[in-house]
C-alpha cells in the first residue's frame, strides 16, 4: 500500500504533535510536589517564622507547607475537622484535650517565648510593672482602654486566664467601656491599639515584627505567668483518613529535630532572638 504525499506530511504533523504533547507533559508530571497543610497561629505567620523556616524544611524534605494562620481555638477545630494535616499551635491545656479526644497522634513541644503587655507610652493607668494580675487590676479600676482579640486563640485564653486572676468573681472582663474584643488576630489587635492608644496583650515575637507602634511600648514583661509555651501535632488518621501522614510526620519530625530547632533559634529581629526552642529538652 501507498501513501500520498500529502497523507505523509500529515502523518509526520501528527506525530510530531504526539512527541511534543509527551515532553510538555512529562515536567508537569515530574514537578509534582507533595503538599501539607498546618493550621497554626497568627503569631508564628505574623512574626515572621514561617517565611524563615519553611524554604529550609522544603530544602531538606522536598514538601511544601500552606500555612493557614488562624486563632488557636479556630486552628484546633480545622484538625478536629480534617481540614489540616498538621497543627502548630498555643495552649497547652486545649492542645493536651485534643490528644486526650483522639483528635491528633501525640502532642511535641516546640519552643516559646512570652506573652507583654503593651500600652501607651504615659501609661494612664500606671500599669508599669512584671506583676500582670496587678496590670490587669489597675486597668480595670481606672476602666483603661483594652483591646482585646476576642479570637479564642491561644493569646486570648491566656487573655482570659490572667483577667480570672485578676477578679475571680468577674464573670466577663467586658463590664467596662474600656474593654474592646476584635475578633482578629494580633496583628490587626496591635494596630487597633495604635490607632486608640489602649493596652494590648501580645507575644513578643509579634510584637517585635510589629511596625506601626505609634506610641506603644513594652509595659509589663517577666512575670512567669506570662510563659507562652507552642506545640505541634499530627492530626490523626484514625478520625480523617485523608490526613497526609507521611508528609504530616516529616515536618513533625523536622521541627523538633536538631535541624528544625537550630532555625527557630537562629530567627532574629533587631538582633533579638523571637522563639526558644525547647523540643530536646
Amino acid at each position: 500500500m501507498r501513501f500520498s504525499p500529502s497523507k505523509l506530511t500529515l502523518a509526520g504533523v501528527f506525530i510530531a504533535s504526539t512527541a511534543i504533547n509527551s515532553v510538555a507533559i512529562l515536567p508537569v508530571l515530574a514537578q509534582t510536589t507533595p503538599s501539607i497543610v498546618v493550621a497554626s497561629t497568627t503569631s508564628t505567620e505574623q512574626s515572621g517564622l514561617f517565611a524563615h523556616m519553611l524554604p529550609e524544611f522544603k530544602k531538606a524534605m522536598g514538601i511544601d507547607v500552606k500555612v493557614v494562620a488562624l486563632g488557636t481555638g479556630q486552628a484546633l477545630d480545622m484538625g478536629r475537622r480534617g481540614d489540616a494535616d498538621v497543627l502548630f499551635v498555643h495552649d497547652q491545656v486545649a492542645e493536651e484535650k485534643m490528644v486526650a479526644d483522639g483528635f491528633v497522634v501525640k502532642r511535641f513541644p516546640v519552643m516559646y517565648n512570652d506573652f507583654v503587655l503593651i500600652g501607651p507610652a504615659a501609661d494612664p493607668a500606671k500599669a508599669k510593672g512584671n506583676d500582670i494580675v496587678e496590670a490587669l487590676k489597675k486597668l480595670a479600676a481606672s476602666n483603661a482602654a483594652f483591646v482585646s482579640r476576642g479570637d479564642k486563640s491561644g493569646t486570648h485564653a491566656a487573655e482570659l486566664r490572667y483577667w480570672k486572676m485578676a477578679d475571680p468573681s468577674a464573670a466577663s472582663p467586658a463590664t467596662g467601656s474600656g474593654y474592646k474584643s476584635c475578633g482578629c488576630g494580633m496583628g490587626p489587635a496591635l494596630n487597633m491599639a495604635s490607632s486608640t492608644n489602649a493596652y494590648v496583650l501580645a507575644d513578643r515575637g509579634t510584637w517585635l515584627s510589629f511596625k506601626n507602634r505609634g506610641d506603644l511600648k513594652v509595659l509589663v514583661e517577666g512575670d512567669k505567668r506570662l510563659f507562652n509555651q507552642y506545640g505541634i501535632m499530627l492530626v490523626n488518621p484514625a478520625k480523617h483518613p485523608q490526613t497526609k501522614v507521611a508528609e504530616g510526620q516529616k515536618f513533625v519530625d523536622w521541627v523538633v529535630s536538631p535541624a528544625g530547632q537550630a532555625n527557630i533559634a537562629s530567627y532574629k529581629i533587631g538582633g533579638e532572638q523571637l522563639f526558644f526552642p525547647n523540643a530536646l529538652k
